[in-house]
């Protein structure tokens, strides 16, 4: 489908990413096809009206989509439409249709010590030692370089032998340097040690048990399991860990600039949200310790 291919080799969109706009796709055109009671082809695309994409929105919502899930079915209704009308070389015209307002929702961080807790657990639970000091690597990488885990899953052999930092390759292909402190590294250096597998040039850095690259569902699973048998909360996941360096960082004092270069965020309100986590915390802490509170 040149839709996916464009999604993937054009836009660069993660795998997630092209598999839920593709998904979006069909659904778009098979409600099409039940609303006006008629085949959606190519050229029915181009006549695409805001009812159309009213009734679509409340057909979609009357299964339950949440307003967060829904502003981001429509954001891929329109990348698709966009992308039907200059495949025919028409101009796009898309209808005027609003989106429902995403709730602003703050992330939750982990305190320091349930991080490393986390990792620990995952590190005993593995079914042997260097499966565990994988798992202990990669979470300790999670939250003491703020990556996401497709940046971990998506770093190779070349970053060794680890230096001060290493280049991560982070949404849409852009690449930033992130400083590697000494618990990581050394974490990262023992697993490499134990490694049965040959970690060299292209390889994964991290591997699953048969050698073969590591499925990030895995890592979820992982913490699944620590968070579960620590009694941590569920929003502890391997996501929050890299929310709880951001915003341990600033409340050390990182200024949001230096704080977007190490997340790798396009646009520093993608970073600002740190700043009312940090005057969460600070409130909670008011509210608890202030006798007047």
């Amino acid at each position: 489908m040149r839709w996916t291919s464009y999604l993937a080799n054009d836009r660069r969109r993660s795998p997630h990413t092209v598999r839920a706009y593709v998904a979006t796709a069909h659904r778009l055109i098979e409600f099409l096809g039940r609303y006006r009671g008629e085949e959606i082809g190519r050229f029915s695309l181009l006549n695409v009206h805001a009812t159309d994409l009213r009734a679509f929105l409340a057909d979609r919502r009357g299964e339950g989509l949440g307003a967060s899930s829904a502003a981001r079915e429509m954001s891929a209704v329109r990348a698709f439409l966009t992308f039907a009308a200059e495949a025919q070389g028409n101009a796009p015209q898309l209808p005027k249709t609003r989106a429902p307002k995403r709730p602003r929702t703050l992330p939750r961080p982990a305190s320091p010590d349930d991080a490393i807790a986390l990792a620990r657990e995952a590190e005993l639970a593995a079914p042997n030692d260097w499966l565990g000091a994988r798992d202990l690597a990669i979470l300790l990488l999670l939250y003491g370089a703020g990556l996401r885990v497709a940046e971990a899953m998506g770093l190779t052999a070349r970053v060794l032998p680890l230096g001060q930092a290493i280049r991560v390759t982070g949404k849409r292909g852009k690449t930033r340097i992130v400083p590697v402190v000494s618990a990581v590294k050394e974490a990262i250096e023992a697993y490499v040690a134990l490694c049965p597998y040959s970690l060299a040039g292209d390889a994964p850095l991290f591997v699953g048990a048969k050698g073969g690259p590591l499925n990030a569902d895995l890592v979820r699973r992982a913490v699944r399991g620590a968070r579960a048998r620590l009694g941590l909360p569920d929003s502890l996941t391997p996501h929050a860990l890299r929310h709880s360096f951001a915003t341990h960082l600033l409340a050390r004092g990182a200024d949001l600039r230096s704080l977007q270069e190490l997340l790798g965020h396009a646009s520093l309100s993608s970073t600002q949200i740190y700043t009312e986590v940090d005057a969460a915390r600070l409130l909670d802490v008011y509210r608890h310790a202030h006798p007047r509170a």
